[in-house]
């Protein structure tokens, strides 16, 4: 007769006195978690537009008869005025119902992977909710809002904690490797962050490596003599010494932590090839590099999953729009296009999404000023990018393009959001191997969204 996994660990436990039972069983328990989980290789990387990068100049509509015949190329340089986009400078892609919109003509290298490779994807009007939301009920103050909808801080902190109210010691990418911990084998931990200590990154049992990409990793000029080992271990031994005062406890086990991390990273990466790919040598580019190499050492680190931060800032353009956006999206553009032809090297493309987040969106309407602006506002538009991604094609829902329209919280062009963070991220979660009955740990909210998250992977 066919005895099932619980008879099985039941056997055991009789078979053997109480203490090594529960050892055997427990024992028994993780090794049938880690059977469960899969054995591929899966990452993510979250680029953070800090700033609240500008979607309505980051896609543009041209025509668009299958969704929205009120937006047109037109309509927008009506309300945009000074800071429109020529229409001839646009980088031209299709929608599957054959709607034209234009990325920023920054972004030649995702508009040629979301048009001649399809392994680009753009998210319209996503943002910040506690729940659906509609410009009455936004208005009349009959629905939850968001806290500080357009504060730098609150609304930075929001995106990566997924927590639109209150407050939340976790982010959703820590929280997504707590769900996946029994999954988790790797030499290092499953979060790395580009950006130094990041709640994105923060988990109730999971805790970031912190990499600086273009410097050192761990201490450095003790040199490989005998007197500079001497030297270290003298450094090791005072990193023991806490005289009894818990902070002095926690910042030594943090700082002997990040050399032991330093150490394994460092010995992955020595015995790896150079990459051939060319990255450009802007911040972001340095960032992704870095990731790249990460990834490419996963065997030597036995890790089957991965989650990284990056982040790029200068994207609060109150002023200088056009110039300062213009530069932005470049590094952006230029550093995601070199970190996907990086995933082909090393075989990994189909393994990889990279996403883009930002505190929020700008005023469609502009700023006065001599310089033009815009202010802050709410959902905006994303790219995601690998060759997972459903691409060559736009989801969501694009807001009607008209002050005090439809979509507009006040008379600016402020777009409330029509997908959740908690939609797109839940997309990426389920890729990334969360299962269903855990995405409530990830999303607390996600349950106020009856809509399944938007279908790009």
């Amino acid at each position: 007769m066919k005895q099932t996994r619980r008879e099985l660990m039941k056997m055991a436990a009789r078979a053997l006195p109480v203490a090594g039972a529960w050892s055997v069983a427990g024992r028994l328990t993780q090794m049938s978690a880690l059977a469960a989980c899969a054995n591929d290789y899966r990452a993510l990387v979250c680029v953070f537009l800090f700033g609240g990068n500008d979607g309505n100049n980051l896609v543009v509509p041209v025509t668009t008869p299958a969704t929205n015949p009120d937006n047109s190329y037109q309509s927008y340089a009506r309300v945009r005025g000074g800071l429109a986009l020529g229409q001839e400078t646009l980088e031209l892609i299709q929608t599957q119902k054959g709607d034209t919109y234009g990325l920023h003509p920054s972004l030649k290298e995702m508009a040629e992977l979301y048009t001649k490779k399809g392994n680009v994807a753009v998210l319209a009007n996503t943002g910040t909710l506690v729940e659906p939301l509609t410009r009455a009920t936004y208005q009349q103050k009959t629905g939850d809002l968001p806290s500080n909808l357009f504060s730098h801080l609150d609304q930075q902190t929001a995106w990566q904690t997924a927590a639109a109210q209150g407050f939340s010691a976790t982010g959703w990418g820590g929280r997504m490797a707590d769900a996946m911990a029994e999954c988790h084998t790797g030499k290092l931990p499953m979060l790395v962050s580009m950006s130094g200590n990041v709640l994105f990154a923060e988990g109730a049992k999971t805790n970031a490596a912190t990499v600086t990409p273009g410097q050192a990793l761990g201490l450095q000029g003790f040199g490989t003599t005998a007197a500079g080992a001497a030297r270290m271990e003298a450094v090791k031994r005072l990193m023991e010494y806490s005289g009894g005062l818990e902070l002095v406890k926690s910042a030594n086990a943090i700082a002997s932590m990040g050399l032991e991390q330093a150490g394994i990273l460092n010995d992955a990466l020595a015995g790896s090839a150079a990459l051939k790919t060319v990255f450009p040598a802007t911040s972001l580019g340095q960032q992704m590099q870095q990731i790249a190499r990460i990834i490419q050492v996963r065997g030597a680190l036995g890790a089957s999953r991965q989650i990284f931060f990056a982040s790029l800032g200068g994207f609060d353009t109150h002023d200088r729009e056009l110039i300062d956006q213009a530069s932005g999206l470049a590094a952006v553009s230029q550093a995601m296009r070199a970190f996907h032809e990086a995933t082909v090297e090393m075989g990994v493309s189909g393994n990889v999404v990279t996403f883009t987040e930002s505190d929020f969106g700008r005023t469609f309407q502009p700023s006065g000023g001599a310089t033009l602006g815009t202010d802050h506002a709410w959902g905006s538009h994303h790219l995601i990018m690998g060759d997972a991604v459903k691409g060559g094609d736009l989801y969501g829902k694009f807001p009607t393009l008209a002050v005090n329209g439809p979509d507009d919280a006040n008379n600016r062009g402020v777009w409330i959001p029509t997908t959740s963070l908690e939609q797109y991220g839940s997309t990426l979660a389920r890729w990334f191997g969360v299962p269903d009955e855990k995405l409530a740990q990830v999303f607390p909210n996600l349950k106020n969204f009856s809509e399944a998250g938007p279908a790009f992977l």
